[in-house]
């Protein structure tokens, strides 16, 4: 019998959510960092903006994994002028032939005003059509909110992040209410 090593990066991280609405884009992520069973940390801000750009990057997984793939992607970003969709395309690229870099185990979310993108080590690089994306142990849940929130409201993006993440929270062990958002508004 094979057995599979199930990936930590989709099982046991974290929530982020990001929403693209009325010109607007609000990526959120919870604070929690679990090891195991065990909360080591609840105030954690796992979304960054990429320096001088209108661009936010929220990662799901491996914290140390995570940051170093921020790093990667601020350098193309830079790289490509703050092309997002080139950059996220190049990173993926990387991530997924670069020896060293095959084994960080983390998922990003990464946007702009006009694009939301889940970029992963297996090469994808997904721009969900309805603006909605999610990565991490909550993920589903706050996608389902998320979406009958868009639906349903006339929330805007940060409230609707905000609130899926509040749901997601109250579901998933691995996911907690202390959350951080950024926005990006039309200039």
């Amino acid at each position: 019998m094979k057995v599979y090593k199930a990936n930590r990066a989709g099982i046991r991280s974290t929530t982020i959510v990001a929403v693209r609405r009325d010109g607007r884009v609000a990526i959120a992520g919870d604070g929690q960092v679990s090891l195991g069973p065990t909360v080591m940390k609840s105030g954690a801000v796992k979304i960054r903006r990429v320096k001088g750009r209108d661009i936010v990057a929220g990662f799901a997984g491996s914290t140390a994994d995570a940051l170093t793939l921020f790093d990667k992607f601020e350098a193309k970003v830079e790289e490509f002028r703050g092309n997002l969709p080139r950059a996220s395309v190049e990173l993926a690229k990387e991530w997924r032939t670069d020896r060293m870099l095959r084994k960080l185990e983390a998922l990003m979310i990464v946007a702009d005003i006009d694009h939301v993108f889940i970029v992963s080590g297996s090469g994808d690089v997904i721009e969900p059509e309805d603006g909605i994306a999610a990565v991490g142990s909550g993920g589903s849940y706050a996608t389902a909110a998320a979406r009958v929130l868009v639906k349903h409201t006339e929330l805007d993006a940060r409230q609707i992040v905000e609130e899926s993440l509040r749901a997601a929270a109250e579901i998933c062990v691995y996911t907690n209410d202390s959350i951080s958002i950024e926005e990006i508004t039309p200039v």
